[in-house]
């Protein structure tokens, strides 16, 4: 029952940052129709960047040095993807095909320029000591940053969906994704509303880039690329653009990672694929999307 509880635990804990990853992909397609395979790169941005602060600019690791770096790290991710928005991105609205390649070559450009800058070998983040703690459940030890992953991808998704729900900002965005000639003829900045969408992908990025970073023992150029397939995989799975549909599925793909991969080493991946196509083909439009999105 222990070994039971630790993997469930665990797979909770990996399921949180699969979120982390795919919760800014859900939210830029499903409000903006926007296929961003630069968003790794917005993971990857806020990762170096808690690192920096992490090293640079606070003197000793610990508690608040670490939710710094996360803060740090979810702004330097946001601050990214409204640049390539803004540069690049605000031209192609409802251009897809274009989006694609696009997306891909800024991903290529970053990758090489962070590789070029830093090295491909993971530089070590600073983490507060309680990281190598654990807490007993029932008779499972767990190490608690498995807790800190869970909680901030609650906290995360809680934030989204209010800000989206009971703020103006996310009853423009919102009704500019329903019609935005009608928005923009009330004199509405909808240009604005669309680029606060990107800032709020990003950050989630950001943020769990650092957290990614802390659960891999390392930062570097390299980390972005698995994650972000991961990250589509979860997407797809609980449905394009819906962020609860996201969170329901990486949990179930972080779970049953942790599982196969206990009772059947290297297995993983492989039961993550499977369950994409029984997904695809059984219910195209993912768990809670909806159909015809």
């Amino acid at each position: 029952m222990d070994t039971f509880i630790l993997i469930t635990i665990t797979g909770i804990g990996l399921g949180a940052l699969f979120f982390l990853v795919a919760s800014g992909l859900s939210l830029i397609y499903g409000l903006m129709g926007v296929l961003n395979f630069a968003h790794g790169t917005f993971l990857t941005v806020g990762a170096f960047s808690g690192l920096w602060i992490s090293t640079q600019v606070f003197t000793t690791s610990n508690s608040w040095t670490f939710f710094g770096a996360m803060i740090f790290g979810g702004l330097s991710g946001g601050c990214f993807a409204l640049l390539v928005e803004r540069l690049v991105i605000t031209r192609l609205y409802e251009r897809h095909i274009e989006q694609a390649l696009v997306t891909v070559g800024v991903a290529l450009v970053v990758g090489a320029m962070l590789s070029g800058w830093f090295g491909n070998d993971p530089r070590l983040l600073p983490t507060p000591h309680w990281f190598i703690n654990t807490v007993t459940v029932g008779k499972a030890f767990i190490p608690v940053d498995r807790f800190l992953y869970i909680g901030a991808s609650l906290v995360l998704l809680i934030a989204l969906t209010s800000i989206l729900r009971f703020t103006r900002i996310g009853l423009i965005i919102r009704a500019g994704v329903e019609n935005r000639a009608m928005v923009g003829a009330l004199g509405i900045n909808v240009r604005l509303a669309f680029s606060a969408v990107f800032f709020l992908g990003g950050f989630a990025a950001g943020m769990g880039g650092v957290l990614v970073a802390a659960y891999q023992n390392g930062v570097t150029p390299l980390m972005s690329g698995s994650w972000l397939i991961y990250g589509f995989i979860v997407v797809v799975v609980g449905g394009m653009g819906s962020l609860s549909g996201s969170a329901l599925a990486a949990l179930l793909i972080g779970v049953v990672d942790q599982f196969t991969n206990y009772y059947r080493p290297g297995l993983g991946d492989f039961v993550i694929v499977f369950i994409l196509a029984a997904v695809l083909l059984s219910r195209p439009q993912g768990l809670l999307g909806k159909v015809g999105r």
